[in-house]
């Protein structure tokens, strides 16, 4: 099966957008690299992958902890990924795949 080439947006991803993809794009959205509208469908690998280049930049600032964020940013980031939590789960994610290899 083929590697699609463009990405589906993170509206249309599986697990209610609960994937290594789906993280960078609510962490651009934290960091307003992006603007929130922004779903990144149709954007090649290679933007997704500029992209998380300049996530990882933001997050180095604060020693990537959360603990570290000013108060502007932590509570964009609660709300951001509270309301991406609650859509995955009614879309029936459960967070186990993540702890799957925990076990």
């Amino acid at each position: 099966m083929a590697r699609p080439v463009q990405y589906v947006g993170i509206n249309n991803e599986v697990n209610g957008g609960m994937t290594t993809i789906g993280k960078i794009i609510r962490d651009a959205w934290v960091f307003e690299i992006i603007p929130e509208t922004q779903t990144c469908e149709g954007w090649n690998l290679a933007g997704i992958d500029a992209l998380l280049d300049k996530v990882n930049i933001e997050w180095d600032k604060y020693g990537c902890l959360f603990s570290n964020l000013p108060p502007e940013i932590a509570e964009r980031h609660r709300r951001i990924h509270d309301a991406a939590i609650a859509k995955a789960r009614e879309a029936g994610w459960c967070g186990e795949i993540e702890t799957d290899d925990e076990k």
